[in-house]
């Protein structure tokens, strides 16, 4: 059987040539550790990046009402927009395509448990706030819900920082703290995730509690921003331009003056970062990949070498009958079982590779590189390739011999 015939011919090679199938077992072994780890690390800072900017939310946008820019139906530049929860209430009954909105307004107010004191930034949202801005409870907590809004009551959801300035190993929820001089429930603790991203402050540092609550307890009535996504995240230009149109007939200035109301739209965000990396895991493979061929030149040579050594043999076989097939695929498969050895070995190197890396607690930095079955079937592909290419031309050499002149050698 032509398997297990190229095995026998391919160990009895390696006994006769080990020096050089070590080494070129090696080139094949580091270009395929090169090739698994740059795709593997590339994926892991990918899934990182991604992954931290998710902290700040995922395709949504952050609005400002600020001051206009261009004068509008005889009115002069200037006016300062200020915007209340009736407008976002206008918003969501009136614009089509919306997923969620939610109005957010900032105050400074004096925090207190027991005998500690800090000064705390309080955000007042609505309950669809932490779906928005992926805010998390640990576990045995809550965030705010319809009700606690309509109700106005005070309760408190706080950034998982600040919660262990304050209440060090304590359990935080079912506590009463005093918020502003009133008293507040905390029924919740942000579960701890990665945010490289913010416009107003990392949400570790905030206490949220019902938007209603701080409007009845500080008496204000405009809000600072508002945040909303698009049900679809292809439609969110269309769902931005509708949001300031509504807004634009309300506060009667121009649609296109975009100083009125910023937009910080985290689509765009997403998009240049997922291109960007795309190409930087391109540029590793292509790199990888280019070390794997040097590995593939030194199983070609090996493959010379070879059908050099034998080639009166090969004649013998030629001469009692052995097709071209055969002699062709006899030292393909020779040339695919050295690369295969090469690449298991490397692929298992590089697995235990990123699993210590996991290990060293190096994940902040890097991520966590992991060979995935994508990473594991593009090296793979790349290997058959290399193999292929690298024996093909000895064995079309080894098969186009002439059987008579080929036992004369």
């Amino acid at each position: 059987m032509p398997v297990f015939t190229a095995l026998r011919h391919l160990l009895r090679d390696m006994r006769g040539q080990k020096l050089r199938t070590f080494l070129t077992t090696c080139g094949i072994i580091w270009g395929t550790v090169a090739v698994s780890l740059l795709l593997a690390f590339g994926q892991g800072l990918h899934d990182k990046v991604m992954r931290d900017m998710r902290g700040l939310g995922e395709a949504i946008v952050i609005a400002w009402p600020s001051v206009t820019s261009i004068p509008h139906e005889g009115m002069g530049k200037g006016r300062r927009i200020r915007m209340t929860e009736d407008d976002i209430g206008l918003i969501r009954a009136r614009c089509r395509g919306l997923l969620g909105i939610s109005s957010e307004t900032r105050e400074e107010l004096t925090l207190r448990w027991q005998a500690k004191t800090v000064t705390a930034d309080v955000a007042g949202v609505s309950p669809v706030f932490a779906d928005l801005r992926n805010l998390v409870p640990s576990p045995g907590g809550r965030f705010i819900n319809p009700l606690d809004e309509k109700g106005r009551r005070r309760v408190a959801f706080v950034g998982d920082k600040i919660a262990g300035e304050i209440f060090g190993g304590a359990d935080p929820v079912g506590e009463t703290v005093t918020l502003g001089n009133s008293p507040f429930t905390v029924v919740g603790v942000l579960r701890h995730k990665e945010q490289d991203s913010n416009y107003s402050g990392r949400d570790e540092n905030v206490v949220f509690i019902p938007g209603s609550t701080l409007r009845t307890l500080t008496g204000r009535t405009t809000i600072n921003n508002f945040i909303f996504k698009a049900a679809r995240s292809t439609d969110t230009d269309r769902v931005k331009e509708r949001v300031l149109g509504i807004m634009a007939k309300r506060y009667r200035f121009d649609p296109s003056d975009k100083e009125a109301m910023p937009m910080w739209d985290t689509t765009e965000m997403f998009q240049f970062f997922d291109t960007f990396m795309l190409a930087f895991k391109l540029f590793l493979g292509i790199v990888g990949s280019l070390t794997l061929v040097v590995g593939g030149i030194g199983v070609s040579n090996i493959m010379n070498v070879v059908v050099e050594e034998r080639t009166r043999e090969i004649g013998i076989k030629m001469a009692l009958g052995a097709r071209r097939s055969f002699i062709l695929s006899q030292f393909l498969l020779e040339s695919l079982l050295v690369t295969a050895a090469g690449g298991a070995i490397g692929l298992l190197l590089a697995g235990a590779i990123c699993l210590a890396v996991s290990s060293a607690g190096l994940q902040e930095f890097i991520g966590t590189p992991v060979i995935s079955a994508r990473v594991a079937l593009l090296t793979t592909s790349i290997l058959g390739f290399i193999g292929l290419l690298a024996g093909y031309f000895p064995a079309r050499d080894a098969a186009d011999m002439d059987p008579v002149i080929a036992m004369k050698v």
